[in-house]
């Protein structure tokens, strides 16, 4: 149980230190942490990332920075293909499932690494208002067209199949897309992305209960344990976030990613 909680603790922290792709490491620590297979692993981690997005959401709606509009269309999108990622990884081989797994993991390293160390870029103008979701200059919102629409819809696609396939949140791919698609500040893709994954994190959860597949003796703790992190993450965020912290993420991750795929071999 001790140990338990406080695998949650060490995700809900780097969940808020982070940003919204910090919960990857979420099913890696109960995969070494307490030996159980990611299909196993994931619906918890499933479980607890979603609840701490979603303690984290609730404060970025308190501050005005979660575009709810964009997150409900994607969470959408996600929902219909939660499911179907729990599926398949009922039927994967747990090897195969947990070399995949590793390989996401390597390249979320890989794009942190990069982030951290690379010079900032200013946008032009001109390529910002080519975005497929650019907002309106008075009222701040985002000018809804079809391809907006389908840009996001896609992202989430994609985010609901990981997130149901590897139980993960998703937000390795929302913070990007969002990057990529929109104009918007880190801060508000963030937030966003912690209530996608918030969103998206209901439908597989009730889907891996109603199955059967969830650990309730291990996920109610490591759950408690995240959400402690979450809140304990964000008081000191402000403070140690940056490029170095970013680093250390990547080559944590790095680590746990080879070791899985050492893992699978032995």
């Amino acid at each position: 149980m001790i140990t338990v909680l406080g695998l949650g603790l060490v995700v809900g922290i780097i969940l808020a230190l982070t940003g919204a792709g910090g919960g990857i490491l979420a099913v890696p620590l109960l995969v070494f942490g307490i030996q159980m297979s990611v299909a196993q692993a994931g619906p918890i981690g499933l479980l607890a990332v979603g609840m701490a997005a979603a303690l984290g959401a609730v404060l970025g709606l308190r501050q005005g920075i979660v575009r709810y509009r964009a997150a409900m269309l994607i969470a959408a999108s996600g929902m219909v293909f939660s499911p179907l990622g729990l599926w398949l990884a009922r039927r994967l081989d747990n090897r195969w499932l947990s070399v995949l797994f590793a390989l996401i993991l390597l390249w979320v390293a890989l794009r942190s690494f990069r982030q951290a160390t690379r010079a900032p870029i200013s946008i032009p103008a001109e390529a910002r208002a080519d975005q497929a979701c650019a907002r309106d200059t008075g009222t701040g919102r985002f000018i809804w067209t079809s391809r907006c629409a389908r840009s996001l819809a896609l992202s989430g696609v994609l985010a609901g199949l990981l997130s149901g396939l590897l139980g993960v949140g998703g937000g390795f791919v929302m913070v990007p897309a969002l990057q990529r698609y929109t104009d918007l500040g880190m801060q508000a893709v963030v937030a966003t992305s912690l209530a996608v994954i918030a969103l998206v994190s209901v439908t597989g959860v009730v889907a891996s209960a109603a199955t059967g597949g969830m650990l309730w003796s291990v996920a109610l703790p490591f759950s408690a344990g995240a959400l402690a992190g979450m809140l304990g993450g964000r008081l000191v965020s402000a403070r140690l976030a940056g490029p170095h912290l970013q680093i250390g993420f990547a080559i944590v991750s790095a680590a746990v990613a080879v070791g899985m795929i050492v893992k699978a071999a032995l």
